[in-house]
């Protein structure tokens, strides 16, 4: 093996480098043609899409995942900002709820967005290293257009699905949350001055049982009968 391919040693500076990189072209690319490269969202078609398995997005580090990784579980799904005056209530009380509540198949999807008075301006990196701070547990996925021709199509589905007061499909704000149920199918649409903590009680029933010790005592052997 060659000198260079030995070389392991870490290059802060370099790995720095390469993260401004980075969020120069997200930004750029933002500028262009909205969050998340949707470039053909008049393409858009409800009927594609049944649940919210059928979806796929990028996660906070850029990968393609499938939100089928939901089925079976209870999602609240949230467009999120990381300088908004609801943010250090609701990311603490999202991490609270799905660190108690994880074990019985609760999860938290959330979705940066930077329509909102300008109120998550960074990039993917700058959000991670954000939520990193803020000892976030909960599913972080890239900077997303929750509104207009740039919206993704998952919250184009969500807002059809489950709308605003009278009637609105338009998200108002930031953390505007959408209940899931196990089906994949949006129950219920929350405001963003709705706490997570109020939402707790209604979703706490749907969520699989929770365990007792005797769940994980193993049965005892049979004896077999003396004659």
């Amino acid at each position: 093996m060659s000198e260079v391919e030995n070389n392991t040693t870490p290059n802060p500076a370099g790995d720095e480098k390469l993260e401004k990189k980075d969020c120069e072209q997200q930004q750029q690319q933002e500028t262009t043609n909205g969050s998340q490269q949707i470039t053909n969202g008049d393409s858009f078609k409800p009927e594609d899409y049944k649940s919210l398995y059928d979806f796929t997005v990028k996660d906070i580090d850029g990968n393609e995942v499938s939100l089928s990784k939901y089925e079976g579980k209870v999602v609240l799904v949230v467009n999120v900002a990381s300088n908004c005056g609801f943010t250090k209530s609701n990311y603490q009380q999202l991490n609270e709820l799905y660190e108690k509540y994880e074990s019985r198949g609760f999860r938290v999807a959330a979705f940066p967005c930077n329509q909102f008075a300008g109120q998550e301006p960074g990039c993917d990196a700058d959000i991670k290293e954000f939520a990193k701070k803020n000892n976030v547990k909960f599913d972080m996925y890239s900077k997303i257009d929750v509104n207009g021709s740039n919206a993704h199509p998952l919250y184009r589905w969500l807002k059809l699905k489950q709308r605003g007061i009278f009637g609105t499909q338009a998200i108002k704000w930031n953390f505007t949350k959408f209940l899931i149920n196990k089906e994949g199918q949006p129950i219920k649409r929350y405001s963003p001055t709705t706490s997570p903590n109020s939402i707790e009680s209604e979703f706490k029933s749907m969520l699989d049982p929770e365990k007792t010790s005797d769940d994980d005592q193993q049965p005892a052997a049979e004896q077999p009968n003396s004659q």
